[in-house]
């Protein structure tokens, strides 16, 4: 077994595990490793936007539109947070070269489902991965990060609920020991779980597991996000997103008669239940989705991506409705984290979707998960800073002993792991 060192080790690298490794002091060594190609995160495939804190005076109805989407089961605190940091945030990803649309010098802004004021910043259909391959080439120039793709988590190698690494496997199956003084579990959310779900299918949420095999809190389990709008297909595999923004600058949805049946920007819970109820009343498995009353200009402009896509599968939106049908896009729950993004676990934390530090309650306000993850991986970075890093003088002995408890499971961690967050998952739905 292969063993490394470093300062920081970060599980994932999406744009919340990027944006830590950018506020990380520059004396710190820093491992990276993921579980597939390092742009295979679903930070990269982010259409619509990220929201951001227009003036003082949208204060107050950024918190409502955020509690109220949530159904009012938001931490306060954490959304306090969020929203106060959203514009030095945004500042930030505009100095590492994030080209976010803009008019007359004037940066533009759109608005999506449950939004009372267009507050998102937006990069044609694509924000996600402009602002994560931004992040990423900055990453790639600092010289105490290390990036390693293929790398998947098995276990933490740990003391008296302290965090001293991690057992990982590469692609070919050889095991690695990787201590680090502190690590940051960023590796995203549990669609690959799903039949049918916007997010890759390797992100299957090992991290959730884990975390319950060494006891860390977790929360939210079962607060599991439905996007309304994604491109019906009977074709295996990851669905294509409709962004909410789509809606949001005007776009409708049809019932099998051609009548509209919802308000359009309804939250995504709400408008999920709608779109089934019109599906069962049609006894169709899609609803129609129109994108022509947008205009050409609009469409080509603020949604190229979208509209190459759709003409790729034979429907060009300029002039056609398209179906839709809801699927799996994003998880609230995770792993219990504090304002600093600390897990129950000392020297272990938690960032983006992976985490749950309560800023989406129940159901997430569209365009808010960029900006969480953002706000809360600077934040981790930033409380590692100040924190001594652990050491264990017996490191060698607990990552053997680990590696032996993988052993007994060795050809169906996988299946166990997934079985594990499946079954909490439908344990949580029972308890309430």
């Amino acid at each position: 077994m292969e063993k490394l060192k470093t300062d920081v080790l970060i599980v994932g690298t999406g744009a919340s595990g990027l944006f830590a490794a950018l506020h990380l002091p520059e004396n710190c060594s820093v491992l990276m490793i993921t579980k597939d190609e390092v742009t295979h995160s679903d930070s990269f495939l982010a259409q619509g936007g990220i929201c951001v804190l227009r003036d003082e005076g949208d204060y107050d109805s950024f918190m409502e539109d955020t509690l109220r989407a949530g159904h009012y089961e938001n931490r306060r605190e954490s959304v306090d947070i969020m929203i106060r940091s959203s514009r030095k945030v945004i500042n930030e990803l505009i100095g590492w070269g994030v080209d976010f649309a803009q008019k007359d010098g004037e940066l533009l802004y759109t608005r999506e489902g449950c939004h009372s004021r267009p507050r998102i910043l937006f990069h044609e259909d694509i924000t996600g991965r402009e602002i994560t391959q931004k992040l990423l080439a900055a990453v790639q120039k600092l010289p105490n990060v290390e990036i390693l793709e293929h790398v998947t988590m098995l276990d933490l190698i740990e003391r008296d609920n302290c965090c001293y690494g991690v057992i990982a496997s590469d692609g070919a199956g050889h095991r690695l020991a990787v201590e680090a003084g502190h690590t940051i579990l960023a590796s995203g959310g549990i669609g690959g779980l799903y039949e049918h779900s916007t997010n890759y299918p390797h992100l299957t949420g090992d991290a959730l597991a884990i975390a319950l095999d060494h006891n860390i809190a977790l929360e939210h389990v079962d607060y599991v996000q439905i996007h309304p709008t994604t491109l019906y297909s009977t074709k295996p595999g990851r669905r294509f997103l409709i962004s909410e923004s789509v809606r949001g600058e005007g776009a409708k949805l049809y019932n099998a008669e051609g009548r509209r049946f919802a308000d359009e920007v309804l939250p995504r819970d709400v408008l999920t239940a709608k779109i089934r109820e019109q599906m069962k009343k049609d006894h169709k498995p899609y609803v129609w989705l129109d994108m022509t009353c947008l205009g050409e200009e609009v469409i080509r402009r603020h949604f190229p991506h979208i509209y190459e896509h759709c003409l790729e599968e034979g429907y060009d939106v300029t002039k056609q409705w398209i179906p839709v049908v809801p699927a799996q896009h994003y998880f609230m729950g995770g792993i219990w984290v504090d304002s600093r993004s600390k897990t129950t676990m000392d020297a272990l934390y938690a960032v983006g979707e992976t985490s749950c530090n309560g800023v989406h309650g129940a159901n997430r306000l569209a365009s808010n998960s960029l900006l969480e993850s953002l706000v809360f991986a600077e934040r981790a970075a930033g409380d590692i800073a100040g924190d001594p890093a652990k050491s264990q003088p017996e490191f060698d002995l607990l990552a053997r002993q680990a590696d032996r408890r993988i052993g007994e499971n060795r050809g169906e961690l996988a299946k166990v792991y997934r079985r594990r967050v499946l079954e909490e998952i439908e344990k949580e739905k029972k308890a309430k």
